[in-house]
């Protein structure tokens, strides 16, 4: 099975390395798209970008966070059999509106306003809060800003035909965990599966997640 690896908003494609790693050591294809271009891109852009980074068929797309934006339309480019929310934003499918309008619902309201790429400290007390002293340090290596206008301005479009499975991170100090439960369970008809874990859980509880993620698939 191919898993195609979606980064968010503030972390490059190096963070997804320790489930890819796991992945592979399972039998399966793990690529790890990187979405920076550049130059602002539309939502289609975007979807073609990550197209032109993989070369399989079918494959399982795995988004993270502010990326769940893209998800849909990467899924389509790449005629996804699957897609998996990691503490990612499920757009407003049925209402149109972008995360821009729903930001004060959707995200914790310290986390609002916060760049962890400049503030090492903020990185560790929203996004990394739960990893261990050493996994924290390739976590914090792997931060990056990858923000583009249209991942808060993109409206919603149709809701994605192919399975999903949504997972939610129990301590998430950045998105809130009871937005993503309903949202999971409203926009996308599935019962979430929660993990004990922060923001990230592909750095701190890379195994645990690579297990739902094959289960799954």
């Amino acid at each position: 099975m191919d898993f195609v690896l979606v980064h968010g908003t503030t972390q490059s494609p190096a963070g997804w390395d320790r489930v890819a790693k796991l992945l592979t050591a399972a039998g399966h294809r793990a690529i790890a798209v990187d979405l920076l271009t550049p130059r602002d891109l539309p939502v289609e852009g975007y979807a073609q970008h990550a197209r032109d980074q993989y070369d399989g068929e079918r494959p399982v797309v795995v988004a993270h966070s502010g990326s769940g934006v893209l998800l849909p339309a990467i899924a389509e480019a790449l005629d996804a059999r699957a897609l998996v929310w990691v503490a990612a934003y499920i757009p407003d499918f049925a209402g149109g509106r972008s995360l821009r309008d729903e930001a004060s619902a959707v995200l914790e309201p310290d986390w609002i306003g916060v760049d962890p790429t400049a503030d090492p400290a903020k990185a560790s007390e929203f996004l990394f809060h739960d990893c261990d002293p050493e996994t924290e340090r390739p976590a914090l290596d792997s931060l990056r800003l990858f923000n583009p206008a249209v991942l808060a301005a993109h409206p919603a479009g149709a809701a994605p035909e192919v399975p999903s499975t949504v997972i939610v991170p129990t301590r998430d100090r950045t998105l809130r965990p009871d937005w993503l439960r309903r949202a999971g369970r409203e926009r996308l008809g599935v019962t979430p599966i929660e993990i004990d874990a922060g923001h990230c859980p592909h750095l701190s509880r890379p195994a645990e997640l690579a297990a739902i993620l094959t289960g799954r698939a």
